[in-house]
């Protein structure tokens, strides 16, 4: 029997955190404090070395801590988890970018990474000149990467650019760039990071064409993002990871209704003291009001009723938008409400409630459970992420005076129509 082509063994990251020191309140006190500070300084750097680390200590985050398992080739691996589960730590530890504070992993491979929109490029260097860079890092020979040259061009759709620095590259010219180099340089091991998400819907879906193609070839793919649908469709198994450890190791499918019990079971949680969320965080999602019926006095959402959903937040700046997904049970997206779209105007006022308002006349979910992701953002910067905000149901109820079915087997959400039945000769 051949040897896995990843090996992981116990393997952990730690980081050093810097605590603030207690300011003394009284003169006695600052002046021992100051007496005190070489000793205390020089334990501080004894101390750095976090692998000296006790398990306890209140200055040190094990962002990834007791992980095992193995990876046969040709595999292909979804790792899903929650924001600060601790998947881009072990993606950074299998590329050899950081080092492990205990554990070990063994690759056995050339191994291909795009983590971060342009890891690994020079931003001084065309985009020519990062290719041939990358290639002789993976250590390909020239002629190797002649061959795949006009395959990196033509898939990452920047040919006219070719000759410029990356660094006056956008970032989604930059991640078509990145991914290219990445798939067609044939790494035995490909792992990409959520990264793809800067890309466009039509660039996302020849990424995932690669990935399949890539797979299918024999080759082993690590691949991380919160795209359920493309999950389930590109891997054949999945990794479940929740703060820091491996929560389950199975199929893709069953990874997936792992993780999505999990957020569901993180809802329940106080809005505002949740930490898996994502943003610069100067305003931040701290509650949320469903509301339902006529008057906006019920409490449960009905199909084809009225429905308002009210967002409470820290701080509003003036020029903020709301994006709200709403997904199915199986992570599947549904829908969209978008404040820039369909909102009185572009929110200028700074005298603003700390709350955004969404109302529909009707509601068209079929009837079920769904969830609820909520982005917030202030001069195109998001402010805040949040997955799995909050959990709901909608009852069966009429559409335009008609009864609707539960479950609708086909759709999860229903546009407005009009049906014609022509009588002869009238059409």
């Amino acid at each position: 029997m051949s040897n896995p082509i990843i090996s992981v063994e116990n393997l952990g990251k730690a980081y050093r955190l810097g605590l603030k020191d207690e300011t003394p309140d009284s003169l006695v006190g600052m002046a021992t404090s100051w007496i005190k500070a070489p000793l205390k300084n020089f334990k501080k750097l004894r101390r750095l070395d976090v692998r000296k680390a006790d398990t306890d200590d209140e200055d040190v985050f094990w962002a990834l801590k007791d992980v095992s398992f193995e990876v046969n080739q040709g595999d292909v691996v979804g790792i899903i988890g929650r924001n600060g589960a601790g998947k881009s730590t072990l993606l950074k530890l299998l590329s050899r970018i950081t080092e492990p504070t205990a554990g070990r992993a063994v690759i056995r491979g050339r191994v291909s990474s795009l983590l971060e929109v342009g890891t690994g490029f020079h931003p001084e260097l065309s985009g020519r000149d990062n290719i041939y860079m990358n290639g002789t890092i993976l250590g390909m020979k020239k002629r190797e990467i002649d061959n795949k040259f006009d395959e990196i061009v033509d898939f990452s759709g920047v040919e006219k650019f070719l000759d410029t620095p990356v660094k006056r590259y956008s970032s989604g010219m930059l991640v078509r760039l990145a991914f290219s180099v990445a798939a067609h340089l044939e790494p035995e091991i490909l792992i990409v990071d959520e990264v793809l998400a800067v890309g466009d819907a039509m660039f996302q879906s020849k990424c995932l064409g690669k990935m399949q193609d890539v797979a299918k070839s024999g080759r082993t793919v690590l691949f991380v993002s919160h795209n359920m649908g493309a999950v389930e469709t590109l891997c054949t198994k999945g990794l479940v990871i929740s703060s820091g450890q491996i929560v389950a190791n199975t199929t893709s499918k069953e990874a997936i209704q792992i993780y999505l019990r999990e957020m569901e079971t993180a809802s329940d949680s106080d809005l505002a003291h949740r930490t898996d969320r994502s943003g610069v965080g100067r305003s931040q999602l701290q509650s949320i009001e469903i509301t339902a019926g006529k008057d906006f006095k019920e409490k449960t959402l009905v199909t084809g009723d009225p429905a308002r959903f009210t967002y409470y937040i820290n701080y509003t700046f003036p020029g903020m938008i709301a994006v709200v997904s709403i997904y199915d049970t199986n992570g599947q997206a549904v829908v969209d409400f978008r404040s820039r779209h369909s909102g009185d105007g572009d929110y200028l006022s700074a005298q603003l409630h700390n709350k955004f308002i969404c109302e529909t006349d009707e509601l068209l979910l079929a009837p079920g459970r769904y969830r609820m992701d909520i982005e917030i953002y202030c001069s195109q910067e998001l402010q805040d992420h949040v997955t799995g905000a909050i959990y709901f149901d909608v009852a069966p109820g009429n559409i335009r005076g008609r009864m609707t079915s539960a479950p609708i087997r086909h759709a999860k959400a229903m546009m407005p129509n009009r049906w014609i039945l022509p009588l002869k000769g009238s059409i």
